[in-house]
This record gives C-alpha cells, sequence and structure tokens, in this order.
C-alpha cells in the first residue's frame, strides 16, 4: 500500500515506502550509482504507467530521460532509479522486478521493500508526467518567545511566489526538517502545496533544535500571566515572528497537524495570536487519560505507554526503538508496567513516572485534559477523526463536542472517515482488508482540507462544508450532517440475550437470574492482535491496521463471550455514538470489561476473501474500579451485579442485509492494556505476582438486568 504517513513526524514526506521515522525524501539521500547502463531502447521498454493492484487510484509512471531512468506519480515528485539489470531496477520506492509476455513485452512490475510486496500492472506504454510546484532551499531560523527560549523552525517559500501568502504552520515533537523540502511538500501536502503556501514546521519546546524542556502534553497555563508559557504562548510568539519577519505573507496564519500535533493545532486556537485564521487539528491527543493514548476509562494501555514514552523521552529526537521478542510475552513476564520501565531502565523518565504516581484522574490529568479548556471557537476549526484510530480516535470527537455550544458563527467543522491514525494523508481506498470503494483520503484532501484552508487564508472560493462529513461505511459513501451525532437517529436498544443469542426484543424470560459466564485468567489474557505482536513503531508491525483484524482469531476461547443475531432481513444503519450498558458480576474484587461491535459477513464465495469476516466497528474498555468515579476508584464488591454504561464511540456504518450483528465481551486485552490483577490493588502497574486471580465473569440477560447496546438507528 502506497500511503504518506502523518505520525512520526509531521517529516512522513514522501510517498510509497518511505520510512516516516527517518522522514526521508529524495532530497535526503541520494540514489545508488547505476550498477548497468541501460541502452535507449533498454529503457524505452519500461516506460509506461503501472497501476497498483489493490489501490487502483495508484498510478506510478516510469520514463526516462538524459540516459537516466526515473519514477513518478501524482504525488510523488520525480524519483531518480538505479538499474541493476533491463528488469531489475532499485529506487527510493523499493526495488522493481519488471514481467515480461512471451513476446518481451513488459506487462507489469514486482515492488518489494516496503511493509508489503505490491504488483503494478502496466495500464500504458506512455509515462504521465506531472507537474510540481518548486520550493526553495529551507531556511533554518530561531524563533524567540516570551521567556527567553528560542525555537527551531524551518521555512520553506515557493520560488515563484507572485503575489502575497499565507503561512501553513506545523509545530512537532517529532522533527521539522524531514517535511521541509520541496519534495516533502510536494508528496506529503500534494494539494496545498499546489495551492501555494510558505510552509513552517517547528520543533516544540524541548525537542530536536529548540532549547527549553520537553513536557509530555503540556497543561495550559494562566495566559493573564505574561511569564507563564504552553503550547498555546508558543504558537502565538512563533506567529508573531513569522507574520513580521518572514517576507512577502499574507498576515494569515493557518496550523494544522496529526497527533501531538493535532494537539499543538488545538493549543494555536486557544487565545489565538490575531493572525491565525484557521486551524485544523487531526486526531489531536486531547485527553491521554480519558481516552487517547495513555489510558482508556482508565485502562492503562501498557505497550504504548511503554513504547511511546522510551521513544519520546530517552532523547531530545525520536528513539523508538523494538522489542526482540514477542510483546505478549515480554509484559507477561515483568508482570507489571513499573518492572517492564525498569528491565528498560527507562522508569525514572518523567512520563513513567506520571502513570506511576497519578493512576486516577486526579487534578493532573483534568489539567492536561484540553476539552475542560475549550470554551470559544476563536477561529474556524476543521477537526479530523478516523473510525479505527488504533491512537487518538477518542479527541477529534472530544474536541468538536466540546467547541460545539460555542459556535455561534457555524465555524466548527468535522471530518471522520473510515481511517487509521493520520490515514487520511496517504492515497488508498482500503483500510486492512476492508475496500471502501474510492480513495477516501484523496476525496478529503481535495473535498475539504484544502478548500478549508484556501477559504479562510485567501478569500477563494469553494469550502461548502455546513457541519460535519462522516463517510458511511457498509454502503461506502459521503455523507453531510447538519450536527455529529445526527439528532434524527433513533437509540434502539441490541440485547445480550441467553444461550448467545442478540436480538432487538427485550427479554421477557421469568428468570431472574439469566446470564453467559465465563472464567478470566490473568496468566492467559486475550491478545488484542494477532500473535506474535512487535513493537509499536517496529518494522513490520502491524499495530496500524489492527482495529481492522478479522476478529474470528479469538473464536472459540473460553474467556471470550459470543452474542450474535440471525441474519440481517435488512439493512440496519447505525449513525451515531454507540453505548455498553452492560450488567455484571466478578468473583474478584476488581474487573475488566472489553465490548467489542462486529459486523459479520455472510459465508460462501459470493463474498470472497470477506467470507465470514468479523469487522469490529466499535470497540472500549472499561476498568470497574471507576464505574462511579474515575476520580475516586474502589474495589467492586465480589459476586454482585454492577452495571458498567459507557461509550463505544461513534459509528456511521451499515449493517446490511444478510449480515450479522455481533457482541463479544472479555476481561482482557494484551498487552495494549495491562492486566486487571481481578483482586483490586492500589495501582496495578505495580501489582505483585500473588495479585493475579482467576474470576469467574457473569454478563446478564434478564428482566431485571438486561444487558445491551445501545444503537443510534437512523430510518430506512
Amino acid at each position: 500500500m502506497l500511503q504518506v504517513r502523518r505520525k512520526l513526524g509531521a517529516a512522513c514526506a514522501c510517498a510509497l515506502f518511505f520510512f516516516c521515522a527517518a522522514g526521508l525524501t529524495a532530497q535526503d539521500k541520494k540514489p545508488e550509482t547505476p550498477k548497468v547502463t541501460l541502452t535507449e531502447a533498454q529503457m524505452a521498454a519500461i516506460d509506461g504507467q503501472y497501476r497498483e493492484a489493490n489501490e487502483p487510484e495508484i498510478v506510478l509512471s516510469i520514463y526516462h530521460a538524459d540516459g537516466k531512468v526515473w519514477l513518478t506519480g501524482r504525488r510523488i515528485p520525480p524519483l531518480e532509479m538505479s538499474p541493476e539489470s533491463p528488469t531489475k531496477i532499485s529506487s527510493l520506492a523499493g526495488e522493481f522486478e519488471f514481467h515480461q509476455d512471451a513476446s518481451g513485452a513488459v506487462t507489469g512490475a514486482a515492488l518489494t521493500g516496503g511493509r508489503a510486496p505490491l504488483e503494478l500492472t502496466r495500464i500504458s506504454a506512455t509515462p504521465e508526467k506531472f507537474d510540481f510546484p518548486a520550493y526553495g532551499a529551507p531556511e533554518d531560523v530561531m524563533i524567540p518567545v516570551r521567556d527567553g527560549v528560542k525555537l527551531h523552525a524551518v521555512i520553506l517559500r515557493p520560488v515563484r511566489q507572485d503575489k502575497p501568502l499565507p503561512i501553513l504552520l506545523t509545530r512537532t515533537p517529532y522533527g521539522s526538517e524531514g517535511a521541509t523540502s520541496s519534495d516533502a511538500v510536494n508528496s506529503h501536502y500534494t494539494e496545498l502545496a499546489k495551492s501555494g503556501y510558505i510552509f513552517v514546521s517547528q520543533d516544540i519546546r524541548g525537542r530536536y533544535k529548540s532549547e527549553g524542556v520537553f513536557e509530555m502534553n503540556r497543561a495550559l497555563q494562566d495566559h493573564s500571566n505574561a511569564k507563564l508559557t504552553d503550547e498555546s504562548t508558543d504558537a502565538y510568539d512563533t506567529v508573531a515572528w513569522l507574520v513580521k519577519n518572514v517576507p512577502n505573507n499574507n498576515g494569515r496564519v493557518g496550523v494544522l497537524g496529526v497527533s501531538y500535533p493535532g494537539f499543538t493545532a488545538m493549543e494555536a486556537g486557544i487565545d489565538p495570536n490575531p493572525a491565525v485564521k484557521a486551524i485544523s487539528p487531526q486526531a489531536p491527543m486531547i485527553d491521554a487519560w480519558m481516552g487517547d493514548d495513555f489510558f482508556h476509562n482508565g485502562a492503562f494501555r501498557e505497550t504504548y505507554g511503554y513504547d511511546y514514552v522510551i521513544g519520546m523521552e530517552s532523547s531530545k529526537e525520536n528513539e523508538f526503538g523494538k522489542l526482540d521478542e514477542d510483546a505478549y510475552d515480554y509484559f507477561l513476564k515483568h508482570g507489571n508496567y513499573y518492572n517492564a520501565m525498569q528491565a528498560a531502565k527507562a522508569e525514572k523518565l518523567p512520563t513513567a513516572q506520571t502513570f506511576l504516581n497519578h493512576p486516577t484522574y486526579d487534578g493532573y490529568w483534568r489539567g492536561h485534559g484540553v476539552q475542560n479548556t475549550l470554551h470559544a471557537v476563536a477561529v474556524p476549526t476543521l477537526t479530523v477523526g478516523g473510525y479505527w484510530d488504533q491512537e487518538d480516535m477518542w479527541g477529534a470527537q472530544a474536541e468538536y463536542e466540546a467547541l460545539e455550544p460555542f459556535d455561534s458563527k457555524g465555524q466548527n467543522f468535522l471530518v471522520l472517515g473510515p481511517w487509521n491514525h493520520g490515514g487520511w494523508g496517504s492515497t488508498r481506498r482500503h483500510l486492512g482488508a476492508i475496500d471502501f470503494g474510492e480513495a477516501t483520503t484523496d476525496e478529503y484532501r481535495q473535498r475539504f482540507e484544502a478548500p478549508f484552508f484556501a477559504y479562510y487564508l485567501k478569500d477563494e472560493p469553494g469550502f461548502s462544508l455546513k457541519d460535519t462529513a462522516a463517510f458511511q461505511t457498509g454502503s461506502n459513501e459521503w455523507k453531510l450532517y447538519s450536527h455529529w451525532p445526527p439528532r434524527e437517529a433513533t437509540e434502539r436498544d441490541l440485547f445480550l440475550e441467553d444461550k448467545g443469542k442478540l436480538s432487538f426484543d427485550k427479554p421477557a424470560g421469568k428468570d431472574a437470574k439469566a446470564f453467559t459466564k465465563y472464567v478470566s485468567d490473568p496468566a492467559s489474557p486475550v491478545p488484542y492482535r494477532h500473535r506474535p505482536i512487535q513493537a509499536t513503531y517496529a518494522p513490520g508491525s502491524q499495530w496500524y491496521t489492527w482495529l481492522v483484524e478479522d476478529q474470528k482469531f479469538v473464536d472459540g476461547r473460553p474467556d471470550v463471550a459470543v452474542w450474535k443475531t440471525e441474519p440481517l432481513e435488512k439493512d440496519v444503519t447505525v449513525t451515531g455514538d454507540v453505548v455498553a450498558d452492560i450488567f455484571a458480576s466478578t468473583t474478584g474484587t476488581d474487573s475488566d470489561w472489553v465490548v467489542k461491535l462486529i459486523d459479520v459477513y455472510p459465508e460462501g464465495t459470493a463474498e470472497g476473501k470477506m467470507a465470514g469476516f468479523e469487522l469490529m466497528t466499535n470497540m472500549e474498555i472499561f476498568r470497574g474500579r471507576y464505574r462511579t468515579s474515575f476520580e475516586h476508584p474502589e474495589a467492586t464488591p465480589a459476586d454482585a451485579v454492577e452495571e458498567y454504561k459507557f461509550g463505544l464511540h461513534a459509528a456511521n456504518h451499515v449493517f446490511k442485509k444478510g449480515h450479522r450483528i455481533m457482541v463479544q465481551v472479555q476481561s482482557s486485552w494484551f498487552p495494549l492494556y495491562d492486566r486487571n490483577p481481578q483482586k483490586y490493588v492500589t495501582s496495578m502497574m505495580t501489582a505483585q505476582p500473588a495479585d493475579f486471580q482467576k474470576a469467574t465473569q457473569k454478563v446478564y440477560s434478564s428482566v431485571e438486568h438486561p444487558s445491551h447496546i445501545v444503537l443510534p438507528v437512523a430510518a430506512d
């Protein structure tokens, strides 16, 4: 799959298989010296357009000029290739092995060297060339902010600029330089680069070449005190300097970014500099305890809290590493988070200490929760999120929801799509095995992102979004709404009945104690994805698409309870927030409850590779100790029926006629989430071996305790 990543740095520059952690672009590394020199005829023989089989919107063009072979595409500035033979040519994109028919004519190519091999079909012998605007040499600057600290930034300006242009600013902890070359902005921000902007990428405080001390998701300060600093004040001062010192800018600045840079983009819209006229926080880290990177409803994301903290705080630069063993075995062996960090000699890193000292939603986490500070739509805001975002699914919708009551001017916009974390920066119609029928990512950038900035920064027409655009999966079409979630949907309860049945009919049986039970054993927790489980950002990691894995891999486990409907007699369209309302008991004194809503594809040859596929549409975990308060955890009474009601996030999905709806409930999701000992302890990050115990879990299906899923069902 060819894609541009916007995660490990805004730096993820070129398309194809470039490794984003390195921010590799054509200007970062010269091609290898060709091992052979091809004749004119040999070069002409491979000229043409090549379509990627799985992603038909991706067409690569290979051509020769000046005795060299070049690779280009709609989002790929020309890359020089290095011939090894007439049928084997390497490039920064990978190695091409060309296929020939019986007559010797080239019919396609295999492209290897990335995360997965690709098959390319030659669709034309005539190559297509693309025009990319030229951007000049990057300019390094050190920008002073109010406390005297200087922040490093890189400025990239179009070579041909016949009028003042707005500035597009990204503030990142992942290294500014990888996204600041002409090739980088043309591949990473194709549509925006063609429109014409002055691009600025800045290292935030304490990272890479910037001075100061880095603090993870720095809390917002009292802005009435001019001596205090945060990401909002640093953005304010940066913008003031740029508008004053960058030649030929039009006095308007847009701020955008994905993930952590999405958080800094949101901060730029809080008490903003007057020159900030538009922001686009994309998959922003809004509250890392409540539902983003590090905790979900109190359950600690162990592998992410390990990999990310080591990657961010071991050095001023990225230090994302890899485990030499299955992460499942590694974290099971070490027993708890503290031991795992100690084994890596990383237990004293600042955020590791924060986790250990603040396991509950106390004042520290409330102070870092951005949604708690959003009291105005100060600038037009385009928030972007993905249904299958493995890192920051919660933040985008939480931010939009927090701003919505203050949106008197109609400038709070939301776009939701069928994407993983930052996936809208790629060109693709698939996520994992799921085919959405079109390159939703390209449509987002062309239809919403580029027009948004052009409208607010250049006064150009073309941005017509009124409030929310949400791609509807299943039907595979964009839907526009005046509010999210749509108020027109009707809540319907889907009941978890006895004997594994799932129905819209409320239980009516006489058995007041009907339940489904399973035994949860911390010594053998349910894996959250196929094993082996690689480190989060290790080469070959399956982290990026685990939310769309076929859930059949846990079928048959005795510690996963399953309910499903009969084949649907008609489409069921779910649009809005899905909620789990589970009545359950445990023989322990604490427990985790994982609930997954699943679309089960029909069996049969007509379904092809998707036959019987179990696709999670909604999912979440809840740590039982927080059932009455996130601030004040308490033990669960053993064998007592308790209600656990929590959100499974939003969906815009059609369960098609003939499909089944399934619900799975389990009590571990390891090692993404640390194991609940199932015995109440002060902090399970330091839980001891004797604390871990088996527990019998019961999920009730009675009239008195009707466990169910609340579905917002759209009218037929």
